[in-house]
């Protein structure tokens, strides 16, 4: 890209949407106009907005869409926000995967889904604000210096292994071998990197396994943590590179592997640093461990103690209640997790007799039968194996089904087409046991209504109360 289209592109992002009403700046900028440089500094995204703008006194110079420059004094608490919104929350465009991945999910979804969902985002940026994974095989020197300088801390890096040619292989990018340096280099200079190992069986697994565990070991405390997850494959790998799934036996014996390393790090470290995401129990067969052995559930988001916590919360939230309303209800989630909400349905009808729920585990006919996370079900799934069912008055289905701001389904189903479909009223319940519970017990969430439909509010009050 020729490198003044390039500014300008960036300028355009810098182009100030709406002014919060307490912002310092209200009455100095406009809507329309550019942050140019904050102190000196040329405001090129996100990240140097937030670190130029950290102090008490600015000198904040703006760009108006005539093209002239005005400089605004700007006294402020330290650490307090300018109240702007951009045109882009990047302040910058989103800097896409350099990488063909061998394992990578997006090069295994259907044709004809929304174009969005085949983006590969690789952007540092984003792993510091929104805990997204990078590979870090895109970064600029100037980057890296800059990760270094700013401190941004910490991030989150998909290793997979740490075998230079390896990388390379699985990356399938010229240029992979060389983040292991470059993590090195974070490590030493003070920056936290919490990383994930996709295990492919017959790739990075057994003694590649083994190498890249010692050496990411070698980079505590710069490394903090560490997943090992399976790869998950879907029915659409025709043309893609032949992985094969985990069967149980090497499930068991990758847990096995991933545990004992743990244990040696727990003794020298104080920490296990190394934890198997809660597929690879459920592909093993085995009983997931106790909550404690997850330490501060770092690895939450990334599928890592997320069934233990949820039964352990649960289990509290139980003890702690004084009652529920009896009103009949569904649950439907991922096959994986569906013997554990049986029994905690189960264990919440052993206590309060008048509480009755079903639980409706969904086969993932849209991905492949080898999924079954909660997160990847479909609307279109979900109504055609409930359509017609007993779903009581109330059907709960997991917040990760859904987009937050359009809330829809993966397959473009809206929420409120599941519930027309079905005829029941149904509540996103997030990811955590005390929520999950109040909804059985009757207390319900707030159902926050697709920006373009608010009026469906009604529906949902109508449902309720019925």
């Amino acid at each position: 890209m020729n490198p003044i289209f390039k500014a300008e592109v960036r300028l355009t992002e810098n182009r100030i949407r709406s002014i919060d009403a307490d912002s310092p700046l209200r009455g100095k900028a406009r809507i329309g106009d550019t942050l140019y440089s904050i102190n000196g500094n040329r405001i090129l995204d996100v990240l140097d907005y937030k670190y130029f703008a950290y102090d008490r006194d600015l000198r904040v110079v703006l760009r108006r869409q005539d093209g002239e420059e005005i400089s605004v004094h700007v006294r402020k608490k330290e650490g307090g926000d300018l109240g702007l919104e951009f045109e882009s929350y990047l302040m910058d465009r989103a800097r896409s995967c350099a990488n063909n991945c061998v394992f990578c999910f997006i090069d295994q979804l259907p044709p004809g889904m929304r174009p969005t969902m085949y983006f590969k985002d690789d952007d540092s940026r984003l792993s510091f604000l929104l805990g997204n994974y990078i590979t870090l095989t895109n970064l600029s020197q100037r980057e890296i210096q800059r990760i270094i300088d700013l401190h941004i801390s910490p991030i989150n890096v998909s290793v997979h292994t740490t075998d230079p040619e390896l990388r390379r292989r699985m990356l399938c990018n010229p240029r992979a071998g060389e983040s292991i340096e470059t993590m090195r280099r974070f490590a030493q200079s003070g920056i936290v990197m919490n990383c994930q190992i996709v295990c492919c069986p017959g790739l990075n697994d057994g003694d590649a396994l083994e190498k890249t565990m010692r050496d990411l070991a070698d980079m505590y405390p710069g490394v903090h943590s560490v997943s090992i997850v399976p790869v998950g494959l879907t029915k659409y790998r025709e043309g893609l590179y032949p992985l094969t799934p985990f069967t149980p036996e090497h499930a068991a014996e990758t847990i096995e592997q991933v545990t004992r390393f743990g244990d040696a790090c727990l003794e020298k470290y104080g920490t296990r640093i190394f934890f198997c995401g809660d597929e690879m129990y459920l592909k093993a067969g085995v009983e997931l461990p106790e909550d404690d052995f997850y330490e501060e559930h770092t690895q939450l988001e990334n599928g890592v103690g997320m069934i233990r916590l949820l039964e352990t919360e649960f289990r509290s939230a139980l003890k702690l209640s004084n009652g529920v309303d009896g009103v009949p209800f569904s649950i439907a989630c991922g096959t994986s997790v569906g013997p554990l909400f049986e029994k905690l349905v189960a264990m919440a009808h052993e206590r309060y007799p008048q509480l009755h729920g079903r639980v409706y585990p969904i086969v993932n006919d849209f991905f492949g039968h080898s999924i079954n996370v909660s997160g990847l079900v479909t609307g279109g799934d979900l109504i055609a194996q409930l359509k017609g069912r007993d779903l009581g008055q109330r059907l709960f289905i997991s917040q990760n089904m859904l987009r937050r701001e359009e809330m829809d389904f993966l397959d473009d189903v809206k929420l409120e087409e599941a519930v027309l479909a079905l005829g029941v009223p149904i509540y996103p319940i997030e990811q955590d046991g005390f929520a999950l519970f109040d909804a059985m017990a009757g207390e319900l969430p707030v159902v926050r209504q697709p920006r373009e439909n608010p009026g469906a509010e009604e529906y949902y009050r109508y449902n309720q109360n019925r």
